[in-house]
């Protein structure tokens, strides 16, 4: 992923999901996701990132367990977890760094 730079260096909060289609823990996180874009709109982005098509940006970020779910503003790692997160918990947590009414 060539843009990752300029993509993390946004003043949005983005919140990237390291996931991949063959991982069940993964794939139950896609409606989760929509749902956290659909509530946040314009006062976020959400971007999934399949770890088979982009293997070195998964190295160069120690990228063990799917899903992975990040939260970059400005260029800065601002939150990681690994696992599944519920979409009140992932809303909440990106409020903090958006300006959300």
């Amino acid at each position: 992923m060539s843009n990752f730079g300029a993509l993390i260096d946004a003043e949005l909060p983005v919140l990237l999901d390291f996931f991949t289609e063959w991982n069940e823990a993964s794939t139950a996180m896609h409606p989760i996701l929509r749902d956290v874009a659909a509530a946040l709109g314009d006062h976020a982005k959400v971007i999934k990132i399949d770890v088979d098509k982009n293997p070195e940006l998964a190295e160069a970020l120690r990228i063990k367990t799917l899903p992975t779910l990040m939260i970059y503003q400005k260029g800065e790692m601002r939150w990681r977890q690994s696992g599944e997160q519920d979409a009140n918990t992932l809303i909440g947590l990106i409020k903090k760094y958006a300006r959300v009414p």
